[in-house]
């Protein structure tokens, strides 16, 4: 893969632009990015080589997709529109079910391959890229069979060799099931910084007092609002579901302890002290 283009040259776009240079060392990354200013900077600091835009995008072997997954709805169609029929288009969404139906009858479907890397930080921009962000990270792709078999291998083998591991289930699961893992956490942490905030009014108390438990929990609340409104809007039902599930088990937690039934307490957090087991086996 000679000719690889970013469209979205943040986090996540800029890390698989520094893996893909890596174990491509003959490859040249070209970005394509609304905001004008990531480009000038992408370009700056290496992540990206060249600027380009969509009318490149016909010498493309490999396309990335890195934005908001309201955006890539309305842009992935266009971009298979521009592409040969001999490049891969791969999109990195939190979210997949939309993404899957906006182009099931596309012309060029069998160029795209639906994937989502689990791997990120609570930082944005092209200076967020991380080099080896994708070690050991899981990527799931859904709906693989409908992607040109020799263009899929391609991809998969390319993203093997920057470290991830492969996962494949149907759009519906993916999304039902990255509610639980991914987006309730970040609610739960965008939760937990504005219950703080409004209850700490001195901000002193909070910096002093704020220790590595609540640093690390409301870690993820410092993420980008703009790439996660859309991904809780595509994926409302199953969010709904998993807060519903949540406020049950924090309500049910509230009246043990209004009642004095810290045997029960004990209880509920020994029992849950089994997601230590749970997080070492995927490790």
């Amino acid at each position: 893969m000679k000719n690889i283009y970013i469209i979205g040259t943040g986090l996540i776009g800029g890390s698989l632009a520094l893996d893909l240079k890596k174990v491509l060392p003959d490859s040249v990354v070209y970005g394509i990015d609304k905001n004008e200013s990531h480009l000038v900077e992408a370009l700056e600091i290496g992540v990206i080589d060249q600027k380009a835009t969509y009318k490149d995008l016909d010498k493309a072997d490999l396309v990335i997709l890195a934005i908001p997954v309201d955006v890539s709805v309305t842009e992935l169609p266009k971009i298979l529109d521009q592409v040969s029929d001999f490049s891969i288009v791969v999109d990195v969404g939190s979210t997949k079910q939309a993404i899957c139906n906006a182009v099931a009858d596309h012309p060029k479907r069998r160029n795209f391959l639906a994937m989502h890397p689990i791997a990120g930080t609570e930082f944005s921009g092209p200076r967020a890229a991380v080099l080896d962000l994708f070690q050991h990270k899981t990527n799931i792709v859904c709906e693989v069979e409908k992607t040109a078999f020799k263009l899929q291998e391609q991809a998969i083998n390319v993203f093997n060799k920057i470290g991830m591991r492969m996962r494949y289930m149907n759009p519906e699961s993916h999304d039902k099931h990255i509610a639980y893992v991914s987006h309730l956490s970040h609610i739960s942490a965008f939760m937990l910084g504005k219950t703080v905030i409004e209850k700490e009014k001195n901000e002193r108390d909070i910096f002093d007092m704020a220790g590595s438990g609540f640093e690390s929990t409301v870690r993820l609340a410092k993420s980008s609002p703009e790439m996660w409104t859309p991904i809780f809007k595509q994926n409302k039902d199953n969010v709904v579901e998993t807060l519903n599930d949540y406020i049950k088990n924090l309500t049910q937690f509230k009246t043990l302890i209004e009642n004095d039934d810290f045997e029960n307490v004990f209880k509920e957090m020994k029992d849950t002290n089994y997601i230590k087991q749970i997080l070492n086996g995927i490790k």
